[in-house]
C-alpha cells in the first residue's frame, strides 16, 4: 500500500562535503575546525516541516514529548512552559539523549516564538486534578489558561492543529478510555489488547459511553455469544469493566499522585495519525457547531 496523501516526509535538508585530508592549520588561521571540515553544498532549508510543539513540561507534558520522540514524528520538537529552570533542565535532558533519538532540533523557551512554523501543537498546560475532583470540575480553570496560551500559539503557527491534552479543538476525547477498555477487556480473556476491540466515547470521564454491541475478538462479536452483556442481568458482571475505566485515573492518582504515561503514549498516538495523515478512527473530541 502506497503511503497516504499528504504523508510523512521530511524535507529539511543539508549536504554536507566533509575534507578528510587537510590538516588543520593548512587554510587561514580565521577557519574553525568546522569550517575546514564541513562545507554545505547545498542551502539548508530553515522552516520545519513536522515540527511539533508540547505546551507544559509537567508530568503528562513530559510523557507526551518523551513518546513523540520514540515514534519519530517530528524533524523539530518545542517545549513551552512558564517555570524556566524546569524548562531548560527538561530540554537538556532530552538533548543528552539526541544520540538515541531521530529528531534533530530539540528548543525551548518561556516565549512562543520558539513554537513558529508548527504543524500540531499540544496543550498539557492546566490545572492538576486533585484527588476525588471530577474532570468537569476544572473546566473553567483550564478556559482561562487557554485564553493566554491559544492566541500565542495562533500567532506563530496560524496553520497549526492544536490537541487539547488539559482535561475540560481536537481534544484527546476517550483515546485512552477506549484503550483502557480494550486492556481490561484483554485481561478478563486473556487476549493481547490489540485483538480486543471496543470503543468509549462521549465524555473523557464520569459520564463517558461504552459501546457493548461494539466489543468483539479478532471480528467476533463478544454480544452475540452473551447477550446480556453489559447489561443488568449480566451474570458476568462486564459492566465493572467500564466502572474500572472510569475509577481508573482516580485510583492512579491516588497512588501517584498524577496520571502521565498512558495519556502520553494515547496522545503520541492520535499526533502519529495527524502528522502522518493515516486516516485512522479515534474517539476524539470536537466542536460539532
Amino acid at each position: 500500500m502506497g503511503e497516504p496523501s499528504g504523508g510523512y516526509t521530511y524535507t529539511q535538508t543539508s549536504i554536507f562535503l566533509f575534507h578528510a585530508k587537510i590538516p588543520f592549520g593548512s587554510k587561514s588561521n580565521m577557519a574553525t575546525l568546522k569550517d575546514q571540515l564541513i562545507h554545505n553544498l547545498l542551502k539548508e532549508e530553515q522552516t520545519p516541516q513536522n515540527k511539533i510543539t508540547v505546551v507544559g513540561v509537567g508530568a503528562v507534558g513530559m510523557a507526551c514529548a518523551i513518546s513523540i520522540l520514540m515514534k519519530d514524528l517530528a524533524d523539530e520538537l518545542a517545549l513551552v512552559d512558564v517555570i524556566e529552570d524546569k524548562l531548560k533542565g527538561e530540554m537538556m535532558d532530552l538533548q543528552h539523549g539526541s544520540l538515541f533519538l531521530r529528531t534533530p532540533k530539540i528548543v525551548s523557551g518561556k516565549d512562543y516564538s520558539v513554537t513558529a512554523n508548527s504543524k500540531l501543537v499540544i496543550i498539557t498546560a492546566g490545572a492538576r486534578q486533585q484527588e476525588g475532583e471530577s474532570r468537569l470540575n476544572l473546566v473553567q480553570r483550564n478556559v482561562n489558561i487557554f485564553k493566554f496560551i491559544v492566541p500565542n500559539v495562533v500567532k506563530y503557527s496560524p496553520n497549526c492543529k492544536l490537541l487539547i491534552v488539559s482535561n475540560p479543538v481536537i481534544g484527546s476525547g476517550c483515546n485512552l478510555d477506549s484503550a483502557r477498555f480494550r486492556y481490561l477487556m484483554g485481561e478478563r480473556l486473556g487476549v493481547h489488547p490489540l485483538s480486543c476491540h471496543g470503543w468509549v466515547l462521549g465524555e473523557h470521564g464520569d459520564s463517558s459511553v461504552p459501546v457493548w454491541s461494539g466489543m468483539n475478538v479478532a471480528g467476533v462479536s463478544l454480544k452475540t455469544l452473551h447477550p446480556d452483556l453489559g447489561t443488568d442481568k449480566d451474570k458476568e458482571q462486564w459492566k465493572e469493566v467500564h466502572k474500572q475505566v472510569v475509577e481508573s485515573a482516580y485510583e492512579v492518582i491516588k497512588l501517584k499522585g498524577y496520571t502521565s504515561w498512558a495519556i502520553g503514549l494515547s496522545v503520541a498516538d492520535l499526533a502519529e495519525s495527524i502528522m502522518k495523515n493515516l486516516r485512522r478512527v479515534h474517539p476524539v473530541s470536537t466542536m460539532i457547531k
